[in-house]
């Protein structure tokens, strides 16, 4: 499955943004998926991440009550809805995809495929 992100920007503080993350080459629903980021000189960080169906869904502590993970499987797309953004939220973020439909891994090691990421800055 081949992923691509986008919908990052340049932001203030309090702001929202939703990220798209389509999928081609197989169908998404066959995924559990997940959104991470990397910030300059940091390890990448799990930041939601959502069943095959998208019952079940989990959260980063930074972003939690903040950020909100969906999925249009008939769109073979994953949405992270990031609203009252902060500063500490810039980074680059990417989606992926993990093999096993109902995983909740945080694990960035244990997802397969992986998007181009986009770039999310917020600024005070």
């Amino acid at each position: 499955v081949q992923l691509q992100a986008s919908g990052g920007g340049s932001v203030q503080t309090g702001d929202s943004l939703r990220l798209s993350c389509i999928a081609s080459g197989h169908a998404i629903s066959s995924y559990a998926v997940g959104w991470f980021r990397q910030a300059p000189g940091k390890e990448r960080e799990f930041v939601a991440g959502a069943t095959w169906s998208g019952t079940m869904t989990d959260y980063g502590n930074s972003v939690k009550g903040r950020f909100t993970i969906s999925r249009d499987n008939a769109k073979n797309t994953v949405y992270l809805q990031m609203n009252n953004l902060k500063p500490e939220d810039t980074a680059v973020y990417y989606c992926a995809t993990h093999d096993h439909p109902y995983s909740r891994s945080r694990n960035p090691a244990d997802f397969a495929s992986w998007g181009q990421g986009t770039q999310v800055t917020v600024s005070s």
